[in-house]
């Protein structure tokens, strides 16, 4: 029987009562749909979870009792951010999702000249929580220990010169690939473009700061597809897709 997972960023240790705060009691009590004595685990972010159960379930309040913690090591060796051009409401959740199932340590949406979406100060609020809170459940559902940062949206050119790693730029008209390149600490940083492709001002700068444009395969993919492509295929090349063989 699958059970269900729930991340708490706050202390957690053996024998704790904790109440659930309105979103998470809210996402045990309607969502996961859980009962009085439900068995769950529950995990902070600093590895590891603990067993749990829940000890009251109603209208008014949700609260756990947190059992015995256990170690584990679900997390890629291969330490990966992905700088991803932000794109329309459903493609740019999809993406946030998946990524992190695929073992992301970090997200920033960009900017750029041809990004078909624009936010207000408001609504860029708005998004980084509905991301982050994407990220959350993704962790959640995938057994994941860690939940990856969605940081704050920021402009192309701002964001290049603070990327690290082996750099590489997703371009489906480049000749070379993956093959052959090596990332150095184990990090590897991903660059993927807008729906439109990214304009020519934005390609120079990108190769000026240190990117390696690459291809994936001879089609010409989605934004949403790319970006996902590019994280399964350095998993397999480095991290954790790649078993006794990865970095």
């Amino acid at each position: 029987m699958r059970i269900s997972r729930l991340y708490l960023p706050q202390p957690l240790q053996s024998g704790l009562h904790l109440e659930l705060d309105e979103d998470s009691g809210h996402y045990v009590r309607s969502v996961l749909r859980l009962k009085k004595e439900a068995r769950l685990a529950l995990f902070n972010g600093h590895g590891g979870e603990w067993q749990a159960r829940t000890v009251e379930v109603s209208r008014r309040r949700v609260a756990v009792e947190v059992g015995q913690w256990r170690e584990m090591d679900v997390e890629s060796p291969l330490q990966t951010w992905l700088a991803l051009a932000i794109s329309r409401s459903d493609r740019m959740d999809l993406s946030v999702q998946k990524a992190v199932e695929l073992g992301v340590n970090g997200i920033t949406p960009l900017f750029t000249e041809r990004c078909m979406v624009k936010l207000t100060a408001e609504k860029t609020e708005q998004k980084i929580q509905h991301w982050q809170n994407i990220a959350r459940h993704a962790a959640e559902q995938c057994g994941r220990t860690v939940v990856p940062e969605v940081r704050r949206p920021v402009q192309i050119h701002d964001w290049l010169v603070t990327a690290e790693g082996l750099k590489i730029f997703l371009d489906p008209a480049a000749h070379s690939t993956m093959t052959g390149l090596q990332p150095g600490q184990g990090r590897v940083t991903l660059l993927s473009g807008p729906e439109g492709g990214f304009a020519d001002h934005e390609r120079d700068a990108a190769g000026h700061a240190g990117f390696i444009p690459v291809r994936l395969g001879r089609r010409i993919l989605r934004a949403e597809t790319a970006a996902l492509a590019a994280l399964a295929s350095v998993q397999m090349l480095w991290g954790d897709f790649a078993g006794d063989n990865g970095s």
